[in-house]
């Protein structure tokens, strides 16, 4: 049983690492203007890349999947690697403040920029960041083809969706840990949640009323 959860929770931490990683890149490029913020958004793809040819376990890429498996263990899977994926951007995101100021400086930047947002903006724009990523990670499971992932991460990004993940490792890097800061973190999940059962619940319809 302990096995298993560490198990669960270090898959979660490593996709955390991965996301910081491209979190990090995406807040590099942003002194490159308008080019930056492209070749930003498309090097973020290396993160979700990596995540899915490693099977780490990233919520925005397996919350999408609850409603073919539901079951105790494959919630508690889910939530023992989200708890992993918010510890690992957490301190990544504080390492990265401390050891590259000017990444710090973007990260505050965007943090503020964020925090403008209302609860329903934050919600909204989750919930389509959560359509792109399912529909990136169900591509690359049913029919192995990474394209989805190369076309699906930078269109949310440069469309101005919220990805929750790596919104929590760009708080942790601008060191905003406010009421606000949660807030808007909850927003985010829900809005990722929703977004990325939303497809596949109204395929489900579908192919209910096609067998009546």
């Amino acid at each position: 049983m302990l096995k298993r959860v560490l198990a669960h929770y270090a898959s979660g931490l490593c996709a955390g690492t991965l996301i910081a990683i491209g979190g990090g890149v995406f807040l590099g490029c942003r002194s490159m203007g308008n080019v930056g913020q492209i070749a930003g958004a498309v090097f973020f793809t290396v993160a979700l890349l990596c995540i899915c040819l490693q099977g780490y376990a990233l919520y925005t890429g397996r919350i999408g999947f609850i409603p073919e498996k539901h079951d105790a263990e494959a919630l508690s899977a889910l939530f023992l690697g989200l708890a992993g994926n918010l510890s690992a951007t957490m301190l990544w995101g504080l390492a990265v403040r401390y050891a590259i100021p000017s990444t710090a400086e973007a990260a505050d930047a965007v943090a503020a920029a964020k925090l403008t947002q209302s609860f329903p903006q934050t919600l909204l724009r989750a919930t389509l960041c959560g359509v792109l990523m399912y529909l990136a990670v169900t591509v690359w499971r049913d029919r192995s083809k990474v394209v989805a992932i190369l076309f699906c991460v930078p269109a949310f990004i440069l469309a101005g969706f919220e990805h929750s993940i790596a919104d929590f490792f760009y708080f942790s890097a601008a060191a905003e840990f406010s009421g606000q800061m949660w807030l808007f973190t909850l927003a985010a999940l829900l809005g990722n949640s929703v977004g990325a059962m939303l497809l596949p619940l109204l395929a489900s319809v579908g192919k209910d009323r096609r067998a009546a």
